[in-house]
């Protein structure tokens, strides 16, 4: 996955997370951080990958 979704996945997950907020719903609160959680991980992942393709290996 690329930087790009990644982040649209974190977005989507922060938006769900403030949702939850204002309907105090606690299981979208918490999907929302996990999306966003799991976004991060995504992002770092591809991160990591660009690097290792520039560094040639």
């Amino acid at each position: 996955m690329g930087k790009a979704k990644a982040k649209a996945k974190q977005v989507k997950g922060k938006l769900k997370e403030t949702v939850g907020d204002v309907v105090d719903d606690k299981g979208m609160q918490a999907e929302g951080r996990g999306e966003q959680l799991t976004g991060k991980a995504q992002e770092t992942a591809a991160k990591a990958a660009e690097r290792l393709k520039k560094s040639g290996r």
